[in-house]
């Protein structure tokens, strides 16, 4: 089969590979129908994150038709469903998963040993996320091996294009929970850090969840543009100062709500003096992550405030005020997405029509395009936003 394959820092070929087979009887095959480019395969691509190896399969969005099955499922699938692969392989029988913890499940990461070293305790199993995360082959590709097939699903009917379900793997509940993490209630205004893909679910979600104020800060024109036809107010933060702007917006006290979707890669900020010596102690593997807009997120919250950040961090970050962090009162909540926790709720809103999350897709190309696409999608080109895959 074809699929997109990692051989180093930004370099990613479309190559032909060995296709997957039933190794566990828990195991199912999937024909991808669709995937997509997430910005967390740039970490990937930029070699920001360790654990990548030559040969590794990308990509974590992505769904397709079942059509084979391991002795184990136990009914759950059969050949000829329709499903949505979740980024996060859950057992759903450890402790966390009985939680709905799910992407700290117990028992996926197949690299559980690297994983304890690298953050105390393991996370669960991800699709195309390196090996500390279990080193599982990726979606983007024409077929796919999913683990834990009877747990790591999500059933979609038939008559719903590809292109509104897609998102359900990844960056629909990832926003989703960022905005469900703030606890919102009527009268909050809700900052959100990064109108990419994440960024666009989280202000529709936030809206959903009934925000009085929404403001997105970013400086691409698609971007702002996308989250003001959402509702938004916007900041561009190459034009205006994002502290004062939101003091302006919030009668001086500052959103009580704030999201980081952006992350540990802010290079759009890279002009900015933090984020210049972010970027050199990266290069000398002093610093792992560029943090300017989590510092500027704890400077400008309103005290007892709440921190949400899906924005996806990988190791060490310098200078962060944790005296402002601890005095204001604040909460931070983070993590992967417990995908799985979201889904039936996120899927229903889709089919009443609450929310069509294919409004964020600007580019569809063929699988063998993809090379290429990662490119375009890095650097912005062509007022990329976000790009769906077809094998």
């Amino acid at each position: 089969m074809k699929a997109l394959v990692w051989h180093g820092k930004e370099d990613i070929r479309c190559d032909t590979v060995t296709d997957p087979e039933i190794q566990d009887s828990r195991d199912a095959i999937i024909k991808v129908t669709s995937c997509a480019i997430c910005g967390s395969d740039l970490h990937l691509f930029h070699n920001f994150i360790p654990g990548m190896m030559p040969g590794d399969i990308m990509g974590h969005e992505t769904m397709g038709e079942v059509v084979e099955v391991g002795s184990g499922v136990d009914g759950k699938l059969k050949k000829g469903d329709r499903i949505v692969v979740p980024f996060t392989i859950i057992c759903g029988e450890c402790d966390q998963c009985k939680r709905g913890n799910f992407s700290v499940c117990e028992t996926t990461n197949r690299k559980k040993h690297l994983a304890d070293k690298v953050f105390g305790h393991s996370t669960a199993g991800l699709f195309g996320y390196t090996h500390l995360t279990g080193g599982y082959p990726g979606g983007q590709a024409e077929y796919l091996r999913v683990p834990f097939a009877d747990a790591t699903h999500i059933k979609v009917p038939a008559g719903i294009p590809d292109e509104q379900l897609l998102f359900l793997s990844d960056i629909f509940p990832t926003g989703w929970q960022a905005a469900v993490q703030c606890d919102i209630v009527p009268t909050d205004t809700v900052a959100i850090w990064g109108c990419g893909p994440v960024g666009q679910m989280a202000i529709r979600s936030a809206i959903l969840l009934g925000a009085n104020q929404v403001v997105a800060i970013d400086c691409l024109p698609e971007r702002i543009s996308m989250a003001e036809a959402a509702g938004a107010t916007t900041i561009n933060f190459e034009n205006e100062s994002v502290l004062e702007r939101l003091k302006e917006l919030t009668d001086g006290k500052g959103p009580e709500k704030c999201i980081d979707c952006v992350g540990m890669e802010s290079h759009v900020m890279a002009a900015w003096p933090d984020t210049l010596l972010d970027r050199a102690k990266q290069m000398v593997m002093l610093e792992s992550d560029r943090p300017h807009v989590l510092r500027e997120m704890i400077y400008v919250c309103r005290p007892g405030g709440i921190i949400s950040v899906p924005g996806v961090y990988s190791g060490f970050s310098d200078k962060l005020p944790m005296g402002a962090f601890m005095n204001k009162g604040l909460t931070m909540r983070t993590g992967q997405t417990h995908v799985n926790r979201w889904t039936d709720d996120l899927l229903h809103r889709i089919e009443q029509g609450e929310i069509d999350p294919s409004f964020v897709i600007t580019h569809t190309v063929p699988l063998a395009q993809g090379p290429e696409m990662y490119q375009v999608f890095r650097d912005k080109r062509d007022s990329c936003v976000k790009v769906v895959l077809k094998p």
